[in-house]
């Protein structure tokens, strides 16, 4: 596949990272000299240096004869002017454009990006994005990840394993023993930084972030056997109301969740606009990271602290600070992939990435074959895959056992009209099923064949 990217900040260089890693063939545009030499010399793949919206540019970049175009720069202006010459001049088949900008995405402006008049195939706007998978994290009490998957009949969490986890020294095997009623399955284990797809001799221990899949009506349950309760209607306290933290209130607003809700912006014509927006939420203009702010906000009886600002050290200190002062739950918003491990391993108990979020949004188009969903997990270890199968697939008609797959794949569900299916070795997948793969790196476009049939092939 031939893809031209546009933006060699973080997003651009992340989505260049995984599609390089499978033989792809890669241009990335920027005007930053050294962010493409940068590229170019970590990764097999080319670079241009000039203005991303400039027709002689994407010549030279040979979008002409390229399969898709992926736009993320800084600048929505230039990400759309670049998706309407892709598609007016060179006739490129899918172009993708980040839009952060709201007021692109008002709903009265719906035919914006029509083919008659910007010919954009996907518009993804990351706050939105971020701030719809912090909400379900909010949902599952304890969870560091919640990917729903297939119109959210089923689930893939993470959750972190500490003393009290009832389940730990137990090999996993014995678990379907002790907990038959509960339909959930181990997936993948974190352990020191590596992830491994675990067999069923493997037992957990402290530190260990766990990954299953479970029905969506079993997962509060499945999260009581790893020491977590839920809570019903927990006060939360969010730091920043920018536009993520604005569209999470939003969200937990529109849940009926907004009179336990208070938001800390330190702006305060900022403060004013949410105060004005949010109904009975409490607004407090201030600094997220003052004791003082942090008490007003009632930060000791607080559930769920999430610092959402523009600011990555203000997000990790101020969650530090919330644990301190006893908030059970902190998650931050941070832009830099070499901090996540790091405040995972001090206490922080969930890491948002935008660049994560926003990666796996593009992912999802990206993906050949039959692929439905696709899902990046943190810093790219792994992808969660929901394929469909056909007639010709190489997956269907024979036993999970005998299907030739590397190690690094795991097929974690069958969905066959209502059923779920968690398949042992002689299940078969079946023409029409969707098929729940958790992949680690590296092994996506592996997966992607398994659901190629012959005219799909390259």
């Amino acid at each position: 596949m031939r893809v031209v990217i546009l933006g060699a900040g973080k997003v651009g260089s992340n989505i260049a990272e995984y599609l390089s890693r499978e033989s792809n063939d890669i241009t990335v545009i920027d005007n930053d000299a050294e962010s493409i030499e940068r590229l170019t010399y970590d990764l097999d793949i080319n670079g241009v240096v000039g203005h991303a919206s400039s027709p002689d540019v994407l010549s030279k970049a040979g979008l002409n004869g390229a399969d898709m175009l992926i736009a993320v720069t800084y600048s929505d202006e230039t990400n759309m002017v670049a998706c309407q010459i892709a598609h007016s001049l060179f006739n490129v088949p899918k172009k993708v454009a980040r839009i952060r900008n709201q007021s692109y995405l008002n709903q009265a402006w719906i035919n914006l990006f029509s083919r008659d008049h910007l010919p954009i195939d996907l518009v993804i706007s990351p706050e939105a994005e971020v701030a719809k998978s912090i909400y379900q994290k909010i949902l599952v009490t304890g969870a560091s990840e919640v990917i729903p998957m297939h119109k959210k009949k089923l689930y893939l969490i993470g959750v972190f394993c500490d003393e009290k986890c009832p389940i730990l020294n137990t090999p996993l095997a014995q678990l379907r023993t002790l907990f038959p009623d509960v339909h959930a399955r181990i997936i993948s284990i974190m352990r020191n930084g590596k992830s491994f797809i675990p067999t069923g001799s493997a037992q957990l221990q402290v530190n260990d972030e766990v990954y299953f899949v479970a029905e969506a009506k079993n997962v509060q349950r499945a999260m009581t056997h790893f020491g977590y309760e839920t809570t019903n209607n927990p006060k939360t306290v969010i730091v920043g109301g920018g536009n993520v933290g604005y569209e999470l209130c939003r969200l937990l607003e529109e849940d009926g969740r907004s009179s336990s809700v208070t938001i800390i912006e330190r702006n305060s014509e900022r403060a004013e606009f949410l105060s004005n927006n949010l109904g009975d939420m409490l607004v407090l203009n201030g600094d997220g990271l003052a004791p003082e702010t942090l008490k007003e906000a009632g930060i000791a009886n607080a559930d769920t602290f999430i610092a959402v600002s523009n600011d990555d050290e203000t997000n990790a200190l101020s969650s530090l600070e919330a644990k301190q002062f006893g908030c059970k739950r902190a998650m931050a918003l941070v832009t830099r992939s070499n901090y996540s491990n790091l405040l995972l391993s001090i206490n922080i108990d969930a890491i948002i990435s935008p660049q994560d979020v926003t990666v796996s949004k593009i992912m999802r188009h990206v993906r050949r074959g039959r692929i439905k969903e696709a899902y990046n997990l943190r810093n790219g270890f792994a992808e969660f895959i929901e394929a469909q199968a056909t007639e010709n697939c190489r997956i269907v008609n024979t036993p999970i056992s005998e299907i030739k797959i590397s190690k690094g794949i795991h097929v974690s569900a069958i969905i066959r009209g209502d059923e779920i299916i968690f398949p042992r070795g002689d299940d078969i997948v079946r023409p029409n099923d969707y098929v729940i793969i958790f992949a680690l790196a590296g092994h996506a476009a592996e997966v992607e064949k398994l659901f190629c049939v012959d005219v799909d092939l390259f």
